[in-house]
Order: C-alpha cells, then sequence, then structure tokens
C-alpha cells in the first residue's frame, strides 16, 4: 500500500491541465464561482486612478496651516466643493476645499483635515485648530494597484473578491480554463435510488448525492451514468462509453478484491491501473489509472475508483480527487490549509494506517472526536467540522496538537 503522501503526489504528476478555454462575462461570472483562470489579469490603470480624500473634511496645503492651534486657530475662505465623482480644480493658494470621501484631491492640495478637527463659518470660511502633516487622510494614486501589475495570475479561482479586483481596474470578461468533464457511475446490485422500495438486503445510494454535489461544487460538467449491474461485460461496457468524451471517469464500488468486485478488472482490461489501495483509514481501496479511447489518437481518459463506503468514499474524494480535479482545471493552489489544534479527547491506540478522523471544533477551541469512527457512519461527517490527520501508529493524548483540516478547506 502506498502512504498517503506518496499516492497524492503520483495523481497530482499525471493530472495534466485540460486544453480549452473560455471567455465570460465578468459580471457573469458570479455564477462560475471557482473557475480557473486561463491567463493573467493585468492592470492598465492605477487603482486608485489618481488621489483621493479617504475622509470627510477640507484639502488645504499643509504650508497654509503651519502653526494653527486650539489657542490661535486659522481661518480659510472655502474656493470649492468637490464630491465624490467630480472634477476638481486646482487648489488657491491660501484656501481650502471642502471634500468628500472617495473624492479627488485638487492639485495644489497636499493634505486633508477631517471635518471633526474644522469649524465652518456662516461667512463661508473654515477655522482649523488643527497643524496637519502633508499627506494626511489622502489615498495616493495606485496605492492599490499599480498600471501594468498581474493583478490576478493564471491559474486563480475565480472568488467574489477576485471577481470585485477585475472590475475595479475595468476588466469586462475573464479568459478561464473550459470545465472539467466528468463521467460518474455506482457498482452495486444492492443499490436503490430514495423513493425506491427497499428490498432485502438493499441499501439506498447515498454516494450518488454525496459525490454529484462536490462535483458540482467543483465547477465540473458532470454525466451521472447511474447504477451499473455488478457483471465485468456491463462495467467494461460503461467504461468505453464513459471515456469518449470525458476527461474524469470516476466510480464508487467495486475496487475491492471480492469476486462481485469488477471495477478493478474491467479497468486493466480497457486501459490499466497505475495504482491500487493505500495506506489510509478509512479508504484503502483506491484505484486511479486511465481508459483507452476507441479513437487511439485522443489519447485515454483518466480513471479514479472509489471505495463504497460512504465515509470512505467521502474522504478519498476531498483528500485525493478534490486536488487531481483542481490540477486537471488549471488550478495553481490545490492544497487545502492544515491547522494545528488540541486534541480534547484521547485515543489509545494508533492504526497501522494513516487515519483521518471525523472532529468538531468545541467552545473550548479545542476539538472533539465522534464516537465511532466507522467507515459507514456518514452522520460523523454531518456532526463534524473536519479530519485530524493522525500519523500510522500514532495514539493520540488528550492536550497534544494535532494537524486538523477543515471541512471548509476541502470543499473551497
Amino acid at each position: 500500500m502506498l502512504a498517503t503522501a506518496q499516492a497524492l503526489g503520483l495523481l497530482l504528476d499525471a493530472a495534466h491541465r485540460v486544453d480549452g478555454t473560455e471567455r465570460i462575462d465578468t459580471l457573469d461570472a458570479a455564477a462560475s464561482l471557482g473557475r480557473v483562470l486561463a491567463a493573467d489579469v493585468t492592470s492598465p490603470l492605477d487603482v486608485p486612478p489618481m488621489h483621493t480624500s479617504s475622509m470627510d473634511g477640507y484639502a488645504v496645503r499643509a504650508a497654509d496651516l503651519a502653526g494653527a492651534s486650539e489657542a490661535a486657530p486659522r481661518a480659510l475662505p472655502v474656493s470649492q466643493r468637490i464630491p465624490a465623482g467630480h472634477a476638481a480644480t486646482p487648489l488657491t493658494a491660501g484656501t481650502a476645499a471642502r471634500i468628500f470621501t472617495g473624492a479627488t484631491v485638487p492639485p495644489g492640495a497636499d493634505t486633508v483635515v477631517m471635518q471633526e478637527m474644522a469649524r465652518a463659518a456662516d461667512d463661508g470660511s473654515v477655522a482649523f485648530a488643527h497643524a496637519p502633516a502633508a499627506g494626511e487622510w489622502i489615498t495616493q494614486q495606485g496605492a492599490d494597484i499599480r498600471g501594468g501589475s498581474v493583478i490576478l495570475p493564471a491559474g486563480t479561482r475565480l472568488t467574489p473578491q477576485a471577481l470585485g479586483l477585475a472590475a475595479s481596474v475595468g476588466c469586462g470578461a475573464l479568459d478561464v480554463v473550459r470545465r472539467v468533464r466528468v463521467a460518474i457511475f455506482f457498482t452495486g446490485d444492492e443499490l436503490r435510488m430514495p423513493g425506491e422500495p427497499l428490498a432485502p438486503g438493499a441499501i439506498y445510494n447515498s454516494n450518488r448525492f454525496v459525490l454529484r454535489s462536490l462535483l458540482a461544487k467543483l465547477g465540473c460538467d458532470v454525466t451521472d451514468l447511474g447504477i451499473v449491474p455488478d457483471r465485468l461485460d456491463a462495467t467494461r461496457e460503461t467504461l468505453r462509453h464513459a471515456a469518449g468524451e470525458h476527461d474524469l471517469i470516476l466510480t464508487c464500488g467495486g475496487v475491492s478484491v471480492g469476486e462481485e468486485d469488477h471495477v478493478k478488472p474491467a479497468v486493466e482490461a480497457e486501459g490499466r491501473i497505475a495504482m491500487w489501495q493505500i495506506a489510509m483509514k478509512p479508504g484503502k481501496p483506491l484505484a486511479f489509472g486511465n481508459v483507452r479511447r476507441s479513437d487511439a489518437a485522443l489519447g485515454e481518459a483518466y480513471f479514479i475508483g472509489l471505495p463504497g463506503n460512504p465515509v470512505s468514499s467521502f474522504c478519498t474524494f476531498l483528500l485525493f480527487v478534490r486536488p487531481f480535479l483542481l490540477r486537471l482545471a488549471g488550478a495553481s493552489d490545490v492544497a487545502p490549509r492544515v491547522y494545528s489544534m488540541r486534541a480534547d479527547f484521547s485515543q489509545k491506540k494508533g492504526d497501522r494506517r494513516n487515519e483521518f478522523l471525523r472532529a468538531r471544533v468545541n467552545d473550548a477551541g479545542g476539538l472533539d472526536l465522534f464516537p465511532n469512527q466507522s467507515s459507514a457512519v456518514l452522520t460523523s461527517t454531518v456532526w463534524g467540522d473536519g479530519l485530524i490527520d493522525n500519523p500510522p501508529d500514532h495514539a493520540i493524548r488528550a492536550g497534544e496538537t494535532v494537524r486538523f483540516i477543515p471541512f471548509s478547506e476541502l470543499m473551497r
């Protein structure tokens, strides 16, 4: 069995960005969050494009208020009024300009006095009891972005703040990598869909709902091929069909070593298996390989086979399939953030495999462990906030620091 780090490295080394890009409207991209930029976004301008006031107040020349104090205030006539979005004329020496937050600082002014530090008089003048330094309350041109700089490099996943940044430099459209095309199917004669009667020995197919939702969250173009009978010929036929138009074939179930587990021999007949079995718990039977396309010139489709137990398929998807798909989509950052946190529980015996334990953050800022860590207990994934990455043969003592990966990191 491969160690988890080795297995992930193998998958990521094999993943190459899919061909094809598309141009989307920046405003409409709000419905495409998570898409990956195919090209750098470079700013054509400075942001802000001019010196602006960061306060409501008065734009002045600092030299005109030298020596002003509470005991000896200095009064200046107001020569202009500058709301945000309006042009400013050069400031006449010995005068002040009434200015508002975000407005252009007039040429000649070198500081802004906030209105709380000034007192307007009925004759149109304003008195200052404060001698400001040059540059106070002024946001300099280009303080945020310099024209010609790359503000969003290729490989960036679109977020609401990334879209705002693109809009701030006037970018009306974005070049993104096309969606990764994924075919998914499920094996197991015992599987039924919710709403169908549950015969003796049958179970409802929860994995279909979990995995489809996770694929949708990653922005994949998904073809759901449903439940495939537990037969080698049916599995091979489905693999051949799926390989034609998809980048990745994802299966769930049938990758173990039982007589009714047909996925592994089917992939070996239609392509090849490059990896099988990982030293992790839950999720040991994880398979990776390729399936040939009918037209050899079109190459091969990637294949990943997930275990059938619901927590196993959930964890292996988050830890292996998610970064693999992000790499196919061209994302530069595929690793989740890992946090060091305090374990508020003890686990007397470690497993020989790398364990991923479902845990929840408690009110004291530590981690509680779900009492039943079985790979069949999907309840633990709803109760928990994330996974503790526990090394092989390591018993956890209460109070020690452990590696914690929040679900929020694994699902972004």
